[in-house]
């Protein structure tokens, strides 16, 4: 027989009615002390559904351009000669005089950065193929475009993940579902289109003079006034060298506005181009839209900066949000959304308590015919067990779904085993 010292019953009968408290809280619609509720999921509460997919086209595009200079240095390195040069979406053609001298450099083992091998994987990143006469296409191997692939998905994983958890949605579930989809769960949430919004830019942000200096090129971008201005495709500097955004207000005359903090490389680009440029406008781009053009009164070398543009405090918000949670690699697309009604949370729900109330009643009357008193005594480890139970879910906040209901309904008829 076990034997318990007075200490160590005190001890249990303690935890027991602190745990068995926060059962409590769940029939609470407002605690002052403790706000600890057992979450409800997406089957049960209803909420939004969203399933997204990942484009990589401008990604592939954006990796093969990369390819062009490193290419054409080992070419000329090797004095291999080259003509017809093109760039296209997915791939770059050239004319060569020497095949197969570059085919040996094209797929050498040894150090080779234009073209990695992956031992484990026994494939090349890229490959090519001869379309005529001395002339090739070079594109991504099955390998390289799902590298890229891969690697784009657990990038907008995160960057999705940040940013829902920053707008305050409790408990979402997100989770990679196949090689370019991504699924989002959002209990609670009956209108998603924020959400989608958020979700919906990839947030590509770059700083760049208004010029009409066409050394490096001008992209002609409309500003938030409407106005047509000519952006140089001069980048001085990314949204990489942010590392944090706040909404503000501007005291002078309540204009909502972003402020933003550089790193130390950010901070040291943004200096010496604020001094170089007094007097000249600085558009501040975002997915290829001007978020604001303003003027560059001073030197600005603190690496702190605001961003101005016409926005109401919601707008400022979720601009500030998106420049913190970082840049997505390439868009994503909504490829299907389902809202699922309060109608069948509730049904769900009065359908779950009822099946275990009804299970739960009729253990407790079958324990007491059965066994008196021991039976008695079961019924109420059982109940304890119950209040336990719930009380540890309140305690950790943890999202109760339909299977969770069962499992509780489970738990009860196992307790009753145990303690038979």
């Amino acid at each position: 027989m076990l034997n318990f010292s007075k200490i160590n019953v005190l001890i249990i009968y303690l935890l027991f009615s602190i745990i068995a408290v926060f059962s409590v809280f769940n029939f609470q619609t407002d605690n002052k002390f403790i706000n600890k509720k057992i979450n409800l999921g997406l089957d049960l509460q209803g909420g939004s559904y969203l399933l997204l997919e990942i484009n990589s086209d401008s990604l592939v595009k954006e990796k093969i351009q990369s390819k062009v200079i490193p290419i054409k240095k080992l070419l000329k390195k090797n004095k291999i000669n080259y003509e017809n040069f093109k760039i296209n979406e997915k791939h770059l053609t050239l004319s060569l005089n020497d095949i197969e001298k570059f085919d040996i450099l094209f797929y050498s083992r040894k150090d080779n950065i234009i073209n990695p091998y992956i031992d484990n994987y026994r494939s090349y990143e890229l490959e090519y193929k001869k379309t005529k006469k001395n002339q090739i296409e070079i594109s991504f191997s099955k390998f390289g475009l799902l590298t890229i692939n891969n690697s784009a998905l657990k990038q907008s994983i995160e960057i999705v993940r940040r940013r829902i958890d920053d707008v305050g949605t409790k408990e979402p579930t997100i989770l990679q579902r196949g090689e370019k989809r991504i699924l989002v769960e959002l209990p609670g949430l009956k209108n998603p289109e924020r959400i989608k919004s958020l979700l919906g830019k990839t947030a590509q942000l770059n700083f760049r003079l208004v010029s009409e200096n066409n050394e490096f090129g001008t992209d002609e971008l409309t500003s938030e006034n409407g106005e047509k201005l000519n952006i140089s495709k001069r980048i001085i500097m990314s949204g990489e060298n942010l590392i944090d955004a706040q909404p503000s207000i501007q005291n002078q005359n309540n204009e909502p506005t972003v402020s933003f903090t550089l790193d130390r490389l950010g901070a040291q680009k943004f200096g010496r181009a604020t001094t170089d440029n007094v007097g000249k406008r600085l558009a501040i781009v975002m997915d290829g839209e001007i978020v604001s053009a303003p003027n560059i009164n001073e030197p600005i070398t603190s690496g702190n900066g605001m961003i101005s543009g016409n926005f109401t405090f919601q707008e400022a918000t979720d601009l500030a949000l998106l420049l913190r949670s970082g840049a997505l690699p390439t868009p994503l697309i909504v490829v299907e959304e389902r809202t699922v009604g309060p109608d069948l949370g509730e049904d769900s729900i009065k359908s779950g308590i009822t099946s275990l109330l009804v299970g739960f009643v009729l253990v407790i009357i079958f324990m007491l015919y059965k066994y008196k008193v021991f039976g008695l005594i079961a019924n109420t480890a059982l109940i304890a067990n119950l209040l336990m139970l719930t009380g540890v879910l309140t305690i950790l906040e943890a999202t109760l779904t339909l299977p969770g209901i069962a499992g509780i309904i489970l738990t009860v008829g196992m307790a009753v085993d145990a303690n038979v």
